[in-house]
């Protein structure tokens, strides 16, 4: 058994670069090309989101990879408009074997500080941990017969790709203080990444921003693939 913390990698991305196609696409509406400045995107992307007109963010999309608990993508993958995802299968991964270092991985959870509530959660990943590989040990037991027995902080990777628009809405709903705190503690550091690149486009969505800043999930920006 490994207990792991919850990881967002993104693609390294230009805000600005971004904010200008956008633009570009936008002024197909109003024939205003020739409006274009080095700064112009600012306030058309902001006039445009404060009217409503947001299908021009459908243009641009980001992509990100986390390490998460199978709650949070059960979460997530309700979001399909304008959203792609791909996730570790359960049905084809056997956590018993050496490509896993024969270890199920489980995300710690957000309360990992309190000691009453950590010790019972890590004896229970332990209990389904043992039950696990006593099954794997059986012959001909395969790893789609194996899920049954994972719970929701078993550790995936899963890699999502969404649109501007759709990620603007996602963090709206996810980043607030009814969403689940696994999916706060995965997306607010996000948002706020997001705020400090394309402020235009992200500046207004709200947070939680009572959610303790120590649990956000750490961020790392992917080089990109060449």
């Amino acid at each position: 058994m490994k207990v792991v913390k919850p990881i967002i990698q993104c693609e390294v991305f230009d805000g600005v670069k971004i904010m200008k196609r956008l633009e570009r696409a936008c002024r197909t509406c109003y024939r205003s090309e020739g409006k274009v400045t080095a700064t112009s995107y600012k306030k058309l992307l902001t006039n445009c989101i404060k009217s409503g007109h947001e299908s021009i963010l459908e243009h641009e999309k980001l992509t990100i990879r986390m390490r998460c608990d199978i709650g949070l993508y059960k979460d997530v993958t309700r979001h399909r408009a304008g959203t792609s995802f791909s996730i570790e299968s359960t049905r084809y991964c056997n956590y018993s074997k050496d490509k896993f270092t024969n270890n199920i991985h489980f995300i710690e959870p957000v309360y990992s500080d309190d000691k009453r509530k950590y010790e019972i959660w890590k004896n229970t990943m332990q209990s389904i941990e043992e039950g696990y590989m006593k099954l794997a040990s059986l012959d001909g037991v395969t790893a789609d017969e194996l899920r049954m027995l994972l719970p929701h902080s078993t550790a995936a990777e899963v890699t999502m790709t969404c649109n501007i628009r759709q990620w603007k809405h996602i963090l709206t709903l996810r980043c607030s203080s009814h969403a689940h705190a696994s999916v706060q503690q995965m997306f607010i550091p996000f948002l706020l990444l997001l705020k400090r690149e394309m402020p235009e486009i992200f500046e207004t969505v709200p947070y939680n921003e009572n959610f303790p800043v120590e649990k956000y999930a750490k961020i790392e920006m992917l080089s990109e693939v060449e």
